[in-house]
């Protein structure tokens, strides 16, 4: 999606340790207008797939599954890091490692939004080593529901989350893969 390339070469900050920042437009301050085109762009690549569910976790996800979930017409679910009052009764959960910040969190669903008959697109912002991605699809294994496959805004396509999850057959749309950063000159290559 070169509206999206462009973007992260203009607003993207490359930082230490292989991190992209895209938070003045993605993640923490949210162009929804770009939001929209991505959501159109997913609903494009996954026009075969009949899905009637989108899942992703907090908190980074939720506003790209949001605009996503608008363009498909059907509700967003997602994975809270943390057990919270307002989630009663029985849950799914699993573990899943965060590369960005470098710690195990438990990811929870409430069984009564996610389960048999549910036809799951997980979207996410980024992929890096794969990690949120597995945990996601084991929540979905877990309810019963059919994990169709998974719509990624940004993959760094040289750390091996991309490899890992297509090895395992699932239907992956990265709408922007990174193949380098150069911390010192800020250039970005794409694939």
């Amino acid at each position: 999606m070169e509206l999206l390339k462009e973007r992260i070469r203009k607003d993207g900050k490359i930082k230490e340790g292989n991190v992209l920042k895209v938070d003045s437009f993605l993640n923490h301050q949210m162009d929804v207008e770009l939001f929209h085109k991505i959501g159109e762009e997913f609903k494009r690549r996954f026009a075969e797939e009949e899905i009637n569910k989108i899942l992703t976790i907090e908190a980074s996800g939720i506003g790209i599954a949001c605009v996503v979930a608008e363009v498909f017409h059907v509700p967003v679910v997602f994975a809270k890091k943390t057990q919270t009052k307002n989630i009663a009764g029985d849950v799914y959960t699993t573990k899943v490692e965060s590369f960005t910040h470098g710690r195990i969190y438990d990811i929870i669903v409430a069984k009564e939004f996610l389960g048999k008959g549910d036809k799951v697109l997980i979207i996410d912002d980024f992929l890096a080593n794969g990690k949120a991605l597995e945990g996601l699809a084991e929540l979905v294994k877990l309810s019963g529901a059919e994990f169709v496959g998974a719509g990624i805004v940004i993959e760094k396509g040289f750390q091996v989350g991309g490899n890992v999850i297509r090895s395992k057959g699932i239907h992956l749309e990265s709408l922007a893969i990174v193949d380098s950063m150069d911390e010192e000159t800020g250039e970005i290559v794409f694939r």
